[in-house]
């Protein structure tokens, strides 16, 4: 994978700022560790030490519940979890469905538990201003995985992206050592090696191929979508050298040349990728119901070979296969995932190596296990032996390990890694679930990784090139509040007119107007908005 050299100054912003949070923790101000309630903490807590709490103590956490392997309180993992640290969980349990809304209610109304995971990068920054969740980067110190990790994979720079107006940052987020991309499209190669078309690699040659996959099958229609085509659009968009779909965002892209942000839906790079997929739609290669059609619906026309095109990853890429087998019968056909197309601008491929991550509620000041919980969080999510216990279980009982080499237990399988296991490591355990199992090494990450998709990630490795971080916007209070309301409305009407430009339903010789109206919802505040802090931000970074 082609990656730019790190700056060194990301480590010179933080090891300022570490000088300044150390200063203000040995002088007790601002609430450092010269206020942590130590009850419970190892005296000593180092990478590659398991914690264990002196003083067992139970710890509040949110839950996210998914409904393909929903909560169990009596999984191995959390009578693991007991038994290894002396920390008891107490999961309030909401419906994946409704996470996001329930945790804010919650936080809103101080009813949230201490630990409030599968939080977002950007997500945190509703709750800085009302102080209820903890300034987590004023407590690093306690976390020696964590540090560990940032120092050793270079990550101060993607750090920098999380720090709020007032320079500390609210969320841990998940570590990655490597970008690790997923989501691709997903063909039917039999098809495609039947009729000698090459797999495509670039949107220009899907184009093609799916010409003549339609003039084959006249009555199919090639690309079917789910995920509202918001997916597709994410990747899609930067070979296109814009961010669309489930990465617009903010809406706010930065031009390096100009160095300053503009608004993604009004850059030429987004109105090509517009024109690209509207002549898909028009020629009948594009299935106008991509957009509003349930997930289960794209799946079902896919699997019974009604489309041959598809957005996916590598779970549902086993899950079609297993759908396949019985609506087509196994060996009738062959799917995989290919190289995301490369575009315009390049073979490029965007991606963060921060994953979602946790909040710790500023209610943790009030506890006597403050240090404890800080210690159990750091070795539950960024020690190598926790990480692998989240996701893998527990060595001898869940899977056993020779010369590095994980291998699950004969009776469990996992996302058919293991396909004639009786039992799931999910569903009856708990584990590699999502809220405690992300990030970790990159050995760590593939080691459930099929051959195939293990091939995937070196394709897009050798194949991509990194598209450099973003410089942070860090709002003030006062602007995050203005940025809220004029950012809303504009996403909004972007969001219902690329659908309507990619349906043909509005003429994109109209490309220019509705930019204008843009203009009338804001836009042209927005984006100054956005310029003043960044250059404001730019400028403090150079005192």
């Amino acid at each position: 994978m082609k990656q730019k050299p790190r700056k060194l100054v990301g480590k010179m912003v933080l090891a300022t700022l570490m000088s300044v949070v150390l200063a203000a923790c040995s002088s007790g101000a601002g609430g450092g560790e010269a206020d942590v309630k130590t009850k419970g903490a190892m005296e000593t807590y180092n990478v590659g030490d398991t914690f264990k709490a002196t003083e067992p103590f139970n710890l509040s956490i949110l839950y996210s519940d998914q409904p393909a392997y929903p909560y169990k309180k009596d999984w191995l993992l959390f009578q693991k979890i007991t038994e290894m640290t002396g920390v008891t969980l107490e999961p309030t349990i909401v419906p994946m469905s409704d996470y996001p809304q329930k945790r804010s209610l919650l936080i809103s109304s101080g009813d949230a538990p201490l630990v409030i995971p599968k939080t977002y990068p950007g997500e945190e920054s509703a709750f800085v201003s009302s102080g209820a969740v903890l300034p987590v980067s004023d407590y690093i110190d306690l976390m020696p995985n964590f540090k560990d990790k940032v120092e050793k994979w270079g990550l101060e720079d993607e750090l920098e992206g999380l720090r709020q107006e007032d320079g500390k940052y609210y969320v841990l987020p998940g570590l990655h050592e490597e970008v690790w991309p997923d989501y691709t499209l997903i063909v039917r190669t039999d098809l495609f090696e039947k009729n000698n078309i090459p797999i495509p690699t670039t949107w220009d040659e899907l184009y093609q191929a799916a010409k003549k996959l339609k003039e084959i099958y006249p009555d199919s229609t090639p690309f079917s979508d789910r995920f509202k085509f918001n997916s597709t659009l994410n990747i899609a968009a930067t070979g296109f050298g814009t961010k669309a779909g489930w990465g617009f965002g903010n809406g706010l892209t930065y031009k390096k040349d100009q160095d300053e942000f503009v608004y993604t839906a009004t850059t030429p790079e987004y109105k090509e990728m517009l024109e690209y997929f509207n002549k898909l739609v028009t020629e009948g290669l594009l299935d106008k119901e991509s957009f509003t059609q349930d997930d289960d619906q794209a799946t079902q026309k896919f699997v019974s070979g009604k489309s041959f095109i598809i957005n996916g990853n590598s779970q549902t890429l086993v899950l079609h296969r297993n759908d396949m087998n019985k609506t087509l019968g196994e060996g009738n056909f062959s799917i995989a995932k290919i190289t995301v197309p490369g575009g315009p601008k390049g073979q490029l491929m965007s991606g963060s190596r921060l994953e979602n991550g946790v909040m710790i509620s500023s209610k943790i000041k009030d506890s006597d296990n403050f240090k404890a919980i800080m210690q159990f969080i750091d070795w539950l999510y960024y020690s190598d032996q926790g990480q692998e216990f989240a996701k893998w279980g527990v060595e001898g009982e869940t899977f056993t390990k020779e010369n590095g080499v994980r291998k699950l237990a004969d009776d469990i399988n996992y996302n058919g890694l293991n396909p004639k296991g009786t039992k799931d490591l999910r569903i009856d355990y708990g584990f590699s679930g999502g809220v405690f199992a992300y990030g970790g090494t990159t050995d760590l990450l593939q080691s459930m990784f099929s051959e195939e998709e293990l091939k995937f990630q070196q394709d897009m490795k050798e194949t991509k090139e990194v598209v450099p971080a973003e410089p942070p916007i860090p709002y003030s209070e006062i602007d995050r509040e203005q940025v809220t309301l004029l950012s809303t409305p504009l996403k909004d009407y972007t969001d219902q007119n690329t659908l309507k430009f990619i349906l043909g339903e509005r003429k994109l010789s109209e490309f220019d107007t509705f930019v204008q109206e843009l203009e009338s919802q804001g836009l042209s505040q927005y984006v100054k908005l956005a310029n003043d802090t960044y250059k404001k931000y730019k400028e403090s970074k150079q005192q």
